[in-house]
């Protein structure tokens, strides 16, 4: 079975710095029919202005993944990191028992856009830590990569939680398939272009709730970027 949740479902708001879409419920957007999937509690799209950001705040007792797709975000947090995410990068923060952290656009001229993540932990209370990665995925296209996961193999990024987080970068034309296991749910995202998934089609900002799935057949119908969780 495949539910797709459409880019136009989404909540949106726009605080002049800031233009974001929240796939589930979150800050003043509230659906109780899209409370998360699994344990994928949070899909938000974000473009900040040149020199905008969200200024230090506290997080706990989450898996967050801040996913790069234009521009570069710079982060500073509690635990001494700092850096600048550019795409190809892919950032997780295990807020455990309480970080504080910054985002802001690294640029002064250009907007960032980038999708940050939220996944519930396996349990409350881990230290807190950091990861940042590049990928090269953009040098790789038309497969998956792994660029997370529940055991950090294949240098993936380590989260608390079985989760299998893939992402691809698809040329018109290319063709990709994953299989879920039994007992395995797929969420897959289309951060920009257009896609089908086992036939169904789906554009940039749609999201596909898959359950009873055993073979996930992807092609591009345009060029796209994509991410394919793999959810207990």
């Amino acid at each position: 079975m495949i539910n797709i949740r459409k880019s136009q479902e989404r909540g949106h708001a726009h605080h002049g710095w800031l233009d974001t879409y929240h796939t589930f419920s979150f800050a003043n957007y509230y659906n109780p029919n899209a409370m998360g999937f699994r344990t994928l509690r949070v899909m938000n799209q974000d473009q900040v202005s040149p020199g905008a950001g969200f200024g230090t705040h506290g997080h706990r007792d989450m898996e967050i993944i801040t996913y790069v797709l234009d521009g570069a975000l710079e982060h500073k947090d509690s635990m001494g990191n700092g850096s600048v995410i550019y795409p190809g990068d892919v950032q997780r923060i295990s807020a455990g028992t309480g970080i504080r952290h910054s985002e802001f656009n690294h640029s002064k001229t250009d907007s960032v856009q980038f999708l940050q993540i939220w996944i519930l932990p396996d349990k409350n209370g881990h230290n807190p830590s950091y990861e940042q990665h590049n990928f090269g995925i953009a040098k790789h296209p038309g497969q998956f990569h792994l660029i997370a996961s529940g055991d950090g193999r294949e240098k993936s990024l380590t989260i608390h939680q079985d989760v299998n987080l893939y992402a691809a970068i698809l040329t018109k034309g290319d063709r990709i398939t994953h299989s879920l296991a039994p007992q395995r749910y797929g969420w897959l995202q289309v951060a920009r272009g257009r896609i089908t998934v086992n036939g169904l089609a789906l554009e940039s900002g749609d999201g596909a709730a898959l359950s009873e799935e055993t073979d996930v057949v992807i092609a591009a119908t345009i060029d796209a970027e994509i991410l394919l969780f793999d959810l207990a």
